[in-house]
């Protein structure tokens, strides 16, 4: 069951999701060449407190940490460690707490120094094709119209769509209803409308779209080894439009 928020709801929904974007953006200045991924967890982990709000994965079905860290073929759900990040990585972050009893959820995927040619190509048609997803939630359309916005900027691109992971309802809960796949056919689905609050998250590979998952049980990684890229928003839909909650203030 799809739960529509009220404008009440969505307005309180503004105080994880800023929180989220506040923290990704301290992160993001901390990413260089040197850098480990715990440091960067616990980061994320003390900043959240300090405002307030408690990290959303950690504890999250048995996952250990508040960040998720994913480098180079990493597509979601890496874990944090103490190996360094190396100059021409790029590294995906996903984060989400939960305060006053809504949650807040984004990712974004940096550079750490200078990276090659493919790997800023990759993230910038990630980054867009996230844009492409939002700019589709309107209620003149259905949720399948999403999905295809964010595969057919892809694949025009070259790049290909993550399968098994997708994006998700949320709100008093951290994946509720619908599921919103990267992929599909246009004009499927439920009718989009006001009240609907959705966490879209393209994962984007270098090369094939398939994905494996690591002894560990968390970490998903390309197939073929080529590098990935996973940009996200939380999302509402309201009757004055469409508006990206996780924005810093």
């Amino acid at each position: 069951m799809i739960i529509l928020k009220s404008p009440q709801e969505i307005e309180r929904m503004k105080k994880p999701c800023r929180i989220v974007a506040e923290i990704l953006a301290l992160l993001a200045e901390d990413v260089r060449p040197g850098v480990t991924t715990l440091h960067l967890n616990e980061r994320a982990e003390e900043e959240a407190r300090k405002r307030g709000a408690r990290p959303a994965f950690k504890g999250y079905n048995g996952f250990p940490y508040a960040l998720c860290s994913s480098v180079n073929e990493q597509v979601v759900h890496g874990m944090p460690g103490k190996r360094p990040l190396n100059e021409g990585d790029i590294l995906s972050i996903d984060f989400g707490v939960v305060c006053d009893g809504y949650y807040g959820d984004a990712a974004v995927t940096l550079p750490v120094g200078a990276v090659s040619a493919i790997a800023q190509r990759l993230l910038t048609v990630t980054e867009e094709s996230l844009s492409r997803g939002i700019a589709a939630m309107n209620s003149a359309n259905r949720l399948s119209d999403i999905s295809h916005a964010v595969q057919s900027y892809v694949e025009t691109h070259g790049f290909t769509v993550v399968r098994e992971f997708v994006g998700h309802g949320i709100g008093k809960n951290l994946h509720e209803s619908p599921q919103v796949p990267n992929f599909g056919p246009p004009g499927r689905g439920v009718r989009l409308k006001p009240g609907m609050v959705l966490a879209i998250e393209p994962m984007i590979n270098e090369k094939g779209p398939d994905v494996i998952v690591l002894a560990d049980g968390w970490t998903a990684v390309t197939r073929d080894g080529g590098l990935s890229a996973h940009f996200e928003h939380t999302v509402a839909l309201t009757d004055a439009g469409v508006e990206i909650l996780t924005v810093a203030s």
